[in-house]
């Protein structure tokens, strides 16, 4: 391997810490001029040892690439069950809430088992599946266009049909939440649904693992100050939640 300079180790010990670093961060914390930390940047990412992104780099690859819905089933399992469980505790009986499509839906809609009564919007088949099972539960299945890799609904019919209502609550799962991007979506059509949701909805809930943050989609959502709370996992940094809060989001950590 390459020789590093004490200065690179220190770059990339406030990497492991933080998971993103920013230039101008750098170069009051190490003393040296923007020039020299792009410098470093560059010749560490050569090395693959980050991920050079606008303004600093990441420890991981921040743009979010859409996975197919059974895989995303095996991945951080037991934080997005934690965070369903969390989201469970901000639905009342006989709210109208929205729920999107996601792996972290599946989780909450199976949480709301002996829930009720309540009305449910659902993009999600598999959502709509799982509450069938309550008797409580007042289901409103959008209509349309069929993405299979998500098994969910998008298109011009399920905007027409959104646009009729209003509801109390949108849980909402995302690929991406960005400080300066929003947050976003690996698919354009859903990311427009998504915006459509939002838009009739009376409090927007993000339902995110740590691993969503500082990472992006191709469709972008919304900024980030149209999100009411934001439920993750003790993975976020320090500075990430103070930056949402800033900007009063409600972090819930689980």
């Amino acid at each position: 391997m390459e020789k590093l300079i004490p200065r690179h180790n220190d770059i990339l010990k406030e990497l492991d810490e933080k998971g993103h670093v920013l230039v101008q961060d750098l170069c009051e914390k190490l003393n040296v001029s923007s020039v020299t930390v792009r410098k470093d940047l560059n010749y560490l990412e050569s090395l693959g040892l980050l991920f050079r992104n606008h303004g600093g780099a990441s420890k991981h690859v921040r743009y979010a690439y859409e996975r197919n819905v059974d895989e995303k089933e095996s991945i951080n399992v037991e934080a997005k069950q934690n965070i369903a469980k969390a989201a469970l505790q901000l639905i009342q009986e006989n709210d109208c809430i929205i729920l999107a499509s996601g792996t972290t839906m599946h989780y909450l809609a199976r949480m709301l088992v002996n829930f009720g009564p309540l009305t449910v919007l659902t993009s999600s088949l598999r959502v709509a599946l799982e509450l069938c099972n309550n008797p409580n539960i007042n289901i409103i299945q959008l209509g349309g266009e069929v993405r299979k890799s998500s098994t969910s609904i998008v298109g011009s019919i399920s905007e027409t049909i959104l646009r009729q209502f209003s509801c109390n609550k949108l849980f909402l799962g995302v690929d991406g939440i960005d400080m300066e991007f929003g947050i976003s979506t690996s698919n354009a059509a859903e990311a427009h649904l998504n915006q459509l949701m939002i838009a009739c909805s009376e409090k927007v809930v993000i339902l995110g693992d740590s691993s969503k943050l500082n990472k992006k989609g191709f469709g972008k959502i919304a900024p980030l100050d149209k999100i009411d709370y934001l439920i993750t996992d003790h993975g976020i940094c320090d500075e990430d939640r103070a930056a949402l809060e800033e900007i009063g989001v409600s972090v819930i950590v689980k």
